[in-house]
């Protein structure tokens, strides 16, 4: 069996998998889709990350012997799965090992845009650009305030444990209500959505991205929030119209945004480079080298699993 990887990745998380099976990855960082097409005939699984499309060409192209795509990544809206699954061949995923650098990362964004770090940390740097005292620079804190969480999954649990550290309350929105025994445990509260967001402080985006998803925080529902409230999102880009999110902190309509991922990443509205109230990171909220590895191991479990005719693989199809 062989076994194809879009992106150059951390070898040793690969090591099961290379005693099963041939794995070739790219000399360079990435293979280029044209390079994909040609390579694909002789493969039967293929390892992408949530940066590389896979598309109908690219499934048609590994026709008749590719068997399983193992996406290196929890999201998986960069694969044609609805083709794939046409074509019989099976998508998995990886949602465990993103869950616990994912919270931390959006936890950090919070914690750094509350108190305005970056902000002074660039003014710091240019000599004259910053004033000094005691009514200067002043933040927000996360004590006492309300952190409503759209998406209370695995990651949006994560992060509610981390905010109850903190004295933080949790409201949340799912489509359904959890449990009351996770929502004990959380001190969680369900809400509409809407009343979610004119209550919130501090709003985590923790949602996967689909058709119900897509701007689903929009120009109406910005203008519902707080003056004083924050954004986070380390979910996906086209969950919030970034035009209309442009527009709201322009505008003070909105206190601050944090930013992780973007509608059309890796291009990035050109605005939100200019202001002082918005953080930006690369979508790198899975970004440690443990993770990395884990998602490495977990990508090598489920082709082996697959393979081995197991049914304890991530399927999302």
């Amino acid at each position: 069996m062989r076994v194809l990887v879009s992106s150059r990745l951390l070898p040793e998380g690969f090591s099961d998998l290379k005693e099963h099976f041939n794995v070739v990855f790219p000399d360079a960082a990435v293979f280029t889709k044209e390079e994909l097409i040609n390579l694909m005939p002789g493969f039967d699984a293929l390892v992408p990350t949530f940066q590389f499309k896979v598309d109908k060409e690219i499934i048609d192209a590994g026709a008749g012997r590719l068997k399983i795509i193992a996406n290196y990544g929890v999201g998986y809206n960069n694969i044609d799965v609805e083709y794939a699954t046409k074509q019989g061949i099976v998508v998995t995923n990886t949602p465990d090992p993103v869950i616990e650098p994912t919270a931390e990362h959006a936890f950090a964004l919070m914690l750094a845009v509350v108190r305005r770090i970056p902000e002074c940390d660039r003014k710091l740097r240019i000599p004259g650009s910053i004033k000094w005292g005691v009514m200067e620079n002043l933040g927000q804190t996360v004590y006492g305030k309300t952190l409503g969480i759209i998406g209370m999954g695995r990651i949006g649990q994560a992060l509610a444990r981390r905010a109850l550290a903190c004295g933080m309350s949790i409201v949340y929105f799912n489509r359904n209500p959890l449990s009351s025994e996770i929502e004990t445990n959380y001190k969680a509260k369900w809400l509409e959505l809407d009343e979610l967001l004119k209550i919130s402080d501090i709003i985590s985006l923790n949602l996967p991205f689909t058709p119900d998803t897509f701007h689903l925080i929009n120009r109406s529902r910005l203008q519902q929030m707080k003056p004083t409230a924050i954004l986070i999102n380390t979910a996906r880009g086209q969950v919030v119209d970034e035009q209309a999110l442009v527009e709201a902190l322009q505008n003070r309509r909105i206190y601050a945004a944090a930013l992780d991922v973007f509608e059309n990443e890796p291009n990035i509205t050109p605005a939100l480079l200019t202001m002082d109230n918005v953080i930006l990171s690369p979508h790198n909220g899975s970004a440690t080298v443990e993770a990395r590895n884990e998602m490495c191991r977990f990508v090598s479990q489920n082709i082996i699993h697959f393979f081995d005719g197991r049914k304890d693989i991530t399927r999302v199809n």
